[in-house]
């Protein structure tokens, strides 16, 4: 059985470290990379990459200390259900503080929106 400890995995008893890709066996290198959520740098991370597809693995420290870079930087938890309401004759979205503090948003700000498909609008905040 496979287990994913610190990116070293036990085999019959046996540590073995990664050396090809389970996804596209790729050769598997270490480097650190950037790692990036909601457009934002986080740094770079030490990971095991593959040279085919691109697969990035991090091990479980690693993972948690990108987990508290983006608590620091009020990057964690930022994905929310919104609530769609009616104002007059139109429909508005509503957007929670976390996420209006992260766009900086104002009240009366101008955005572009436009739907990507039937069940996906993208909302373009101008930069302040």
């Amino acid at each position: 059985m496979l287990q994913n400890k610190n990116c070293v995995y036990r085999v019959n008893g046996v540590n073995m470290k990664r050396t090809s890709c389970e996804e596209c066996s790729g050769k598997i290198v270490e480097k650190k990379v950037e790692f990036k959520i909601y457009g934002e740098s986080l740094g770079f991370f030490p990971a095991e990459v593959c040279t085919k597809c691109g697969e990035e693995i991090f091990d479980e420290k690693t993972s948690d200390a990108i987990d508290e870079v983006a608590k620091k930087k009020g990057l964690w938890n930022l994905d929310a259900h919104g609530t769609v309401i009616q104002v007059g004759s139109s429909l508005a979205l509503v957007i929670n503080k976390k996420m209006i503090d992260f766009l900086k948003l104002k009240k009366g700000a101008q955005v572009y929106m436009h739907p990507e498909n039937k069940r996906r609008i993208v909302i373009e905040v101008p930069e302040n």
